[in-house]
């Protein structure tokens, strides 16, 4: 709700391909932003999860930023419905921009194409507004027989094109993928989940990602009722999310004010599931497909 001297507010950088999608824009955003040092022109997309300040405040500053940074390409901002209304409300100090500024409101079920050749999704959840939790996937090609391409004498300068799902025809025959492909192979997903309560439909919906980016706004256990009213989770409940969708990996974030010392509570966490990281500014990692 509040940034603290050793805290910014919510925001979440995904970069595929050199390629960046924001979730959430608290304010202080792109200060935060600037420790990382990754390209501002990168921004292609920013997701909002829900129109509180903690959540969208920081967005004129970072249009900013990225104007200066000589981006002239569209900006895409995907949020719950009310979105539009803020986002408009909110440039009114950032009205001349060198780029388009496309909002597009959502409900949970649709499906959209993010930057980085990534693809996104979105379910409703239950807090005091219209919010919206994220999947983001990256698909994986199936790996190419080489040896099987050899086989059926297909010329090496066709293989690429084989690969990338197109049929190949050159002086003495033909080929379709089917027959140098090899099996589906799974890709990379990412969720990102913030205040709302643990609902079924967001466990069935983040089931299986790699990295659970989810909300813990109460550390302590006997703020379970409180997490409730306010429709936020607690750590443990966090946690129970991640396991009963069987995700890989947890970072919990989103924390109270009145939360000094958040990793106190780490083990009502790790009880529940032990991949759990404790969030903290400038928290990165780095996901890749897996070596089959």
């Amino acid at each position: 709700m509040m940034p603290l001297p050793d805290r910014w507010l919510s925001s979440f950088l995904v970069r595929a391909d050199g390629q960046l999608t924001l979730f959430d824009c608290g304010e202080g955003t792109r200060i935060a932003w600037r420790e990382v040092r990754w390209s501002f022109r990168r921004l292609g997309a920013i997701c909002i999860s829900h129109t509180h300040a903690d959540h969208i405040a920081g967005l004129p500053g970072l249009l900013h930023a990225i104007a200066n940074a000589g981006r002239i390409e569209p900006l895409d901002i995907f949020g719950p419905v009310g979105t539009a209304y803020v986002v408009n409300g909110l440039r009114t100090i950032a009205p001349v921009l060198p780029f388009a500024v496309r909002v597009t409101e959502l409900r949970g079920g649709e499906q959209f194409a993010l930057p980085g050749e990534l693809s996104g999704n979105c379910v409703a959840g239950k807090h005091a507004l219209p919010v919206l939790a994220y999947r983001v996937e990256r698909s994986r090609q199936p790996a190419f027989l080489a040896e099987r391409a050899r086989e059926l004498t297909i010329p090496v300068h066709l293989w690429s094109t084989l690969q990338s799902g197109e049929c190949v025809t050159w002086e003495d025959g033909s080929a379709m993928p089917a027959q140098v492909l090899g099996e589906p192979r799974q890709g990379l997903a990412v969720a990102y989940v913030t205040d709302t309560r643990p609902l079924a439909q967001i466990v069935a919906f983040v089931a299986g990602v790699d990295l659970l980016v989810c909300e813990g706004t109460y550390g302590n256990d006997e703020d379970e009722a409180k997490a409730l009213r306010n429709s936020h989770m607690t750590f443990r409940e966090a946690a129970r999310l991640a396991r009963d969708a069987r995700v890989g990996r947890l970072w919990i974030t989103h924390f109270s004010p009145a939360l000094e010392a958040p990793a106190q509570f780490a083990e009502s966490a790790r009880a529940v599931f032990a991949e759990t990281t404790i969030g903290l500014d400038g928290l990165t990692d780095r996901l890749t497909f897996s070596a089959e």
